[in-house]
């Protein structure tokens, strides 16, 4: 039976596949348009196995807001070209409608969901890496529920997504929160709500850097006082590179070698337990301050430096950040 050009048309739109896969497909099938999608995704899913180890650092991240709850989703791929596609993004919009429509809580619900085509999402990502010959995958996957919640997509690119819920409606406030938060990339809400996980490991990392820096503070003061430059013999590299210049001699170099070690090894086992619980407590305050959002200096206020909960106070005193939620594509 010929394939028409009517024939590929109505495929491609149902598919929407590539025209040489289109009319490969038709005329493998013989015309058979229920054969011939099924020989499409059949091809997609062999594609989509081919490529499975393949890495997907790209893709499109879109957030929508529907009454009383949010959700943002990211579909992932291998490259920006596929990701900037219109085929692509619209896709991702309609699952994310999809979830939206169907106040979906979980990863594992949007992809049992069948979309407006008849499509299982499942089948529709696999098609459309069929067609792009891209890995692709459901990601990022996470809501809000409730009143005034505010959406943003950072600068209508698809790559950073927030929502900021609010306990009174305040659209203008809720937007600037959304791009605070897209900004400044908080990890929790407030100092009581960080997970006990992150708390003990920043204290654990503080701890450690702390001990580090009076460590390398005690060796450079006593190479200085054995009339050597710490910056000439702060690591074996740089002591070689430093010996190859005639800048060190080989006994200087040695000498230099057993104060470090002597003397690291010395005020490693004399550190104030006390003093570096105390420095590694103020590191951990730092960090809180720098990453709760309502503890960070506000971004977007008149040029007043004020926290986000002083410039919300500024706004209603009564007003309060509820939630909020944020998902990235890029390496932050």
């Amino acid at each position: 039976m010929a394939v028409t050009i009517e024939d590929i048309k109505k495929l491609r739109a149902m598919t929407g596949a590539g025209l040489a896969d289109v009319k490969k497909a038709l005329t493998e099938a013989d015309g058979d348009f229920d054969k011939a999608k099924e020989l499409l995704r059949e091809r997609g899913l062999a594609i989509a196995a081919k490529r499975s180890d393949r890495e997907t650092s790209n893709g499109c991240v879109l957030v929508k807001v529907d009454g009383n709850f949010g959700a943002m989703i990211a579909l992932k791929c291998e490259t920006d070209f596929v990701a900037n596609g219109a085929d692509f993004i619209a896709l991702t919009q309609s699952i994310l409608d999809a979830a939206v429509a169907n106040k979906c809580k979980t990863l594992e619900e949007v992809q049992a969901l069948t979309l407006a085509d008849g499509q299982k999402v499942q089948e529709a990502v696999t098609q459309r890496s069929g067609i792009t010959g891209e890995k692709m995958e459901l990601d990022g996957y996470l809501t809000l529920e409730g009143e005034n919640i505010e959406a943003y997509d950072h600068m209508g690119r698809h790559t950073l997504c927030t929502m900021v819920q609010t306990n009174k409606c305040a659209s203008e406030v809720g937007h600037k929160l959304a791009m605070q938060v897209a900004a400044m990339k908080p990890v929790a809400l407030n100092a009581e709500s960080v997970p006990q996980q992150i708390l003990d490991e920043e204290y654990k990392t503080a701890v450690e850097k702390t001990k580090l820096e009076q460590v390398e503070k005690y060796v450079e003061s006593v190479l200085k006082k054995a009339g050597i430059n710490p910056n000439l013999v702060d690591s074996d590299d740089h002591i070689e590179s430093n010996m190859a210049k005639g800048w060190l001699t080989q006994e200087e170099a040695d000498r230099a070698r057993k104060i470090k070690e002597e003397a690291a090894a010395e005020k490693a086992a004399n550190l104030p337990a006390q003093m570096i619980e105390n420095i590694a407590k103020g590191r951990v305050a730092k960090f809180l301050k720098e990453n709760c959002l309502v503890d960070q200096e506000f971004q977007f206020g008149d040029g007043d430096k004020a926290t986000v909960t002083q410039w919300l106070a500024q706004q209603d005193k009564e007003l309060q950040i509820v939630d909020f939620k944020r998902f990235t594509l890029s390496a932050e």
